[in-house]
């Protein structure tokens, strides 16, 4: 026997919030509304899975709102690198670990390193536009100076 349910949250294979799908009645019964995942169909819930979708909406805005001014000053930063190097070649390389580090010790942003998106890691000294992923829409440059250490 299969029942409907109004999802609450992401379920793969199954569906997104707010859609109406057709599941087990022991999957509804045992997993899904214990869980909190999904809401029995009625018109109540159909209202307040709308108002939940609107607050969630409303919230992602104001995340990304956030992103973009957080961006909007990653873009106007520098970080300074200094390694190693004889005749313009490191000994190393600047990876994407250390930029995320130089980021948080020279200007105390705290970023993630898998979102400093180097194709390669830098092995020359120079000035270099690498690229940071921040969110979905959200892609900003941050200039590093690769410097050769005193």
């Amino acid at each position: 026997m299969e029942v409907q349910v109004i999802l609450r949250k992401n379920v793969e294979k199954l569906g997104r919030v707010g859609d109406v799908v057709k599941v087990r009645a022991g999957y509804a019964r045992n997993y899904l509304l214990p869980q909190g995942i999904a809401y029995p169909v009625s018109a109540d819930n159909i209202k307040r899975i709308q108002a939940e979708k609107e607050r969630a909406r409303q919230e992602e805005e104001r995340r990304l709102d956030e992103i973009k001014s957080f961006g909007e000053k990653l873009a106007s930063t520098s970080v300074t690198i200094e390694a190693k190097a004889e005749e313009g070649r490191l000994f190393g390389s600047v990876t994407a670990q250390m930029v995320a580090d130089a980021l948080k010790a020279e200007r105390g942003l705290e970023i993630p390193v898998k979102s400093v998106k180097l194709e390669h890691p830098l092995k020359e000294i120079g000035v270099y536009d690498v690229p940071v992923h921040l969110h979905p829409g959200v892609e900003v440059n941050l200039k590093v100076w690769v410097v050769e250490a005193r």
